[in-house]
């Protein structure tokens, strides 16, 4: 519904119905038009009195329209926002070998985009058909990879269907899944160098032109550009790394009082959840033993969404951090001379020398962060990060 609030002025709302309550929707006159999802785009054909030529060859409809005389028009928009996924990535299926993992409800619409874009072939992988993942191997000069399986999908993320690694003639992955904004797949590719794309694209290019069959009026394509970059700024975490000391709880709790965003302190939440406060965890029980604990926080605090996450400062030292950080937040890396660093009930920061510290972590800090920000005055840092990421 908040895609649709953004394309035009009319009621979206979600409607649930069992199979034995198809027969009476699709005949609802009240209705003037709705998408269908999984597992009901194919049982819409046969209610449509007029299938356009993509639902026909992709034998789908995800959206229908109840024109005059009360008969039922149905298309397949998943065709226009795949395509238009493809497109912006400017990568060229042209003469290429794609593989396709999954073989759910999207895949005949991929399949039938991939054949419009002229590609060399596509193998489709299964979990049950003649070609599966005990096969794969044999595919492992694909050019292009399409995940359309739920695999690493919110709330089992951090999973991936496949070893990318193993691909060594990638040169592109689609994924389909839009939350997590990085799944675990993208983020192995990322890592080897991959351009990889989620599916917001896809979803909001869609939805503009079932808005469009709703409406009757042309959307221009950069209104797709504006509404992924609206819902990926709300639905986006703000995760602050930085030297222990830097500032970051104070700064975060700031922001996420002018951004309207709940706030998360990792540190907090690890003394909450095992009731013990985070110094006494390092003294008593040693470093190695708190960044589990700390690891085990952030892979459910990184699931949600719209938040402000304050991190500990030895975030960086565990790579696994890393992916769980970045599959849906935007890093900033606070950098405050180390003469101001606070050290009070610090005793990583006691111990340890500073500068040492801070020597051993700087290249994380800054490889990791999105973005940078001076925090020598922490009374303002809050209103340059907002400013910084335009929200």
């Amino acid at each position: 519904p908040i895609i649709h609030s953004f394309l035009g002025k009319y009621e979206y709302a979600l409607y649930e119905r069992e199979p034995e309550q198809l027969n009476e929707f699709f005949s609802d006159s009240s209705v003037s038009g709705f998408n269908v999802t999984i597992p009901y785009k194919k049982d819409a054909l046969k209610y449509c009195k007029i299938i356009t030529s993509i639902a026909e060859r992709t034998k789908c409809v995800n959206t229908v329209i109840r024109k005059h005389g009360n008969y039922l028009l149905g298309e397949n928009t998943d065709y226009y926002g795949f395509m238009y996924m493809i497109k912006k990535s400017k990568i060229d299926i042209e003469g290429k070998k794609v593989l396709l993992l999954g073989d759910g409800g999207s895949a005949a619409t991929i399949k039938v985009v991939i054949e419009d874009l002229n590609a060399k072939n596509l193998v489709t992988i299964s979990r049950r058909g003649p070609v599966n993942y005990e096969s794969i191997h044999l595919h492992y000069d694909s050019d292009i990879i399409i995940n359309s399986t739920p695999v690493g999908m919110f709330p089992n993320n951090g999973e991936a269907v496949i070893d990318i690694s193993k691909f060594k003639n990638c040169i592109a992955l689609f994924d389909l899944i839009y939350n997590p904004a990085q799944t675990k797949l993208m983020y192995d590719a990322k890592q080897l160098g991959i351009p990889s794309y989620n599916g917001l694209t896809m979803l909001v290019a869609q939805a503009k032109k079932a808005s469009e069959l709703f409406t009757g009026s042309v959307i221009d394509d950069s209104v797709i550009e504006n509404i992924i970059d609206k819902v990926s700024k709300k639905s986006m975490n703000i995760v602050i790394i930085g030297m222990p000391g830097s500032g970051k709880s104070t700064v975060g709790r700031a922001l996420a009082k002018l951004t309207d965003r709940c706030f998360i302190d990792t540190d907090d939440e690890v003394s909450r959840t095992y009731h013990k406060d985070t110094a006494e965890i390092i003294v008593n029980e040693g470093e190695s033993v708190f960044r589990d604990l700390e690891t085990q926080i952030l892979e459910n605090v990184t699931k949600k969404s719209n938040c402000v996450i304050s991190t500990g400062g030895g975030i960086v030292t565990r790579e696994r951090n890393k992916y769980l950080i970045q599959q849906n937040s935007i890093i900033v890396y606070l950098k405050r001379d180390i003469s101001l660093l606070s050290t009070y009930n610090r005793p990583l920061s006691q111990i340890n020398d500073l500068k040492k510290l801070f020597e051993s972590r700087v290249d994380k800090y800054e490889g990791w962060s999105d973005y940078q920000v001076d925090c020598d005055d922490i009374s303002n840092t809050h209103i340059k990060i907002k400013e910084m990421l335009g929200l």
